[in-house]
């Protein structure tokens, strides 16, 4: 048994919807579980709805949301011959669960509103995709994940329940495959134990799908992407960036944590414990071999690259001379964590603490707010951030020169570079 994880841009337009169905159909027979995301810019799309309807605005936001509906109903009309009634029965129940809770006035957080809205779009995606392949013949079950992935109720980046999901898993999933070739289900989404609907952080089908193959004890998961396979660098960046055939899990994980956004972060330690090898392939030319990614260790990497841009600077400087360790670290790190804000580069000096971190104005408004208690802050914005894993002195020299570099680290494996642009 194998799992497939399609995202947004593997069916993004009619054309893509079928490519990705004859690339389902064709594997079938191996017994697929098939986890796919919403379909291109639809997750964008349902968080301008859950920001309007929480600003108190319900009619544009009815309005957004229905311009969502009109697209999926199009994708419908001229994807589906047979099946369309099935699959406009089955979107009518998604839009009425979201627009029954746009009509109503926000009682709770903003988190919750966003998974409830954001989380259509899996939903919605998937009800098209799987009439479609039963239509083209599959043997397919369509299942709501949010009755089989529990989590706790930290919405926006919920965390699993592994005990309870293994035991939907066992219970619920498994027979499926007795009578059906393919089940199809929904990235990035779970539900709590009051039937609640959660989401496990941006981009976070890659984690579903691993989840999943932890707990059928999977052969294999393949993530199909719009390129050929992990590259070396964004090549929309670096048009000279090269294909990387094999990397080992540990090496992927550093390069998550360093923000490539070729696979979610957490994705790696489910299939890790069980030594499930993970496939990057390219859904446009699925023969192409793409790239392996096991717990072998692979050597002489090229230099892998990463730009994190839109960072801010906040420099923690002691108010009275003392050093910065101990109980104003601490206080600190529970700002850090309260806030879910982590630093994506952090130094210290005698007096002050300086943290760099991707600008999310709200948290960072918030942190310099609180920790302006305990430290003198400093707030610096538009920086970059750049990090080369198994750097040289050719690649160093071509990416920082003419940088105005304001802060530097370097391991024997990893430099960092802070600059302004």
């Amino acid at each position: 048994m194998k799992v497939y994880k399609f995202g947004g841009a593997s069916i993004n337009n009619i054309e893509r919807m079928q490519n990705t169905a004859a690339t389902i159909g064709k594997h079938a027979g191996e017994k697929l579980l098939v986890v796919i995301s919403a379909m291109g810019k639809t997750t964008n799309a349902l968080e301008k709805v859950a920001e309007a309807f929480f600003s108190g605005n319900r009619e544009d936001a009815l309005l957004l949301f229905q311009r969502i509906k009109k697209a999926h109903l199009d994708t419908v009309k001229y994807l589906i011959n047979l099946n369309w009634q099935a699959a406009e029965k089955q979107l009518s129940d998604f839009f009425t669960e979201v627009e029954w809770l746009l009509h109503d006035q926000p009682v709770k957080g903003f988190d919750y509103y966003y998974d409830q809205v954001v989380a259509s779009g899996e939903l919605m995606s998937t009800a098209i995709m799987g009439q479609y392949l039963k239509e083209k013949g599959v043997n397919l079950k369509w299942v709501d994940v949010r009755d089989i992935l529990r989590t706790d109720n930290n919405y926006r980046d919920a965390g699993v329940n592994w005990e309870i999901t293994e035991k939907h898993i066992q219970e619920k999933l498994l027979p499926l495959f007795n009578t059906y070739d393919v089940v199809l289900t929904q990235g990035f989404i779970g539900a709590t134990d009051e039937n609640e609907t959660t989401t496990l952080g941006r981009e976070g089908s890659d984690y579903s799908a691993a989840i999943f193959a932890n707990l059928i004890q999977a052969k294999s998961v393949t993530i199909w992407k719009d390129v050929d396979a992990v590259m070396s660098a964004d090549p929309r960046l670096f048009p000279d960036a090269t294909i990387i055939s094999t990397l080992s899990f540990t090496e992927v994980i550093e390069m998550a944590y360093y923000g490539a956004q070729v696979i979610h972060p957490k994705t790696i330690k489910p299939l890790q414990n069980k030594n499930i090898p993970l496939f990057v392939k390219s859904f446009i030319d699925p023969n192409l071999p793409g790239t392996a990614i096991t717990g072998n260790p692979v050597k002489q990497l090229p230099p892998l690259i990463v730009i994190k841009p839109v960072q801010v600077l906040l420099r923690f400087r002691s108010k009275d001379f003392s050093f910065v360790e101990d109980e104003p670290l601490q206080k600190l790190q529970e700002l850090f964590s309260g806030l879910k804000y982590r630093p994506n580069l952090i130094q210290n000096t005698a007096i002050s603490l300086l943290c760099c971190f991707t600008d999310h104005p709200e948290k960072m408004g918030k942190l310099a707010s609180a920790a302006a208690a305990y430290f003198d802050v400093e707030v610096e914005k538009g920086l970059q951030l750049l990090t080369i894993r198994h750097y040289d002195e050719k690649t160093i020299n071509k990416l920082t020169e003419g940088k105005d570099i304001i802060l530097l680290q370097k391991t024997t494996e990893t430099l960092q570079a802070l600059y302004r642009i």
